[in-house]
């Protein structure tokens, strides 16, 4: 598939890679060996990955105590 650069260095993404990424709006743009790799960046209100930890965590049926256990055995290893 063919995309061009416009003068404003602006590229509109082919329809048919556009419809395997239906949520995307936004992008992560980095440049590897000479391509550029575009990837999709899920933003989420603030608070929302914590709120995700904590459920999962709740799942796994782990304790306040199991979780600052596994903090200061994690933070014991960097020494």
């Amino acid at each position: 598939m063919l995309a061009k650069k416009t003068s404003k260095n602006q590229i509109t993404l082919p329809k048919a890679i556009v419809q395997h990424l239906p949520d995307a709006e936004y992008f992560d743009v980095s440049l590897r060996d000479g391509e550029v790799v575009l990837r999709p960046v899920v933003i989420s209100a603030p608070g929302e990955r914590l709120k995700a930890v904590r459920e999962k965590i709740r799942g796994l049926g782990l304790t306040e105590k199991d979780v600052e256990r596994a903090i200061r055995w994690a933070r014991s290893r960097r020494r």
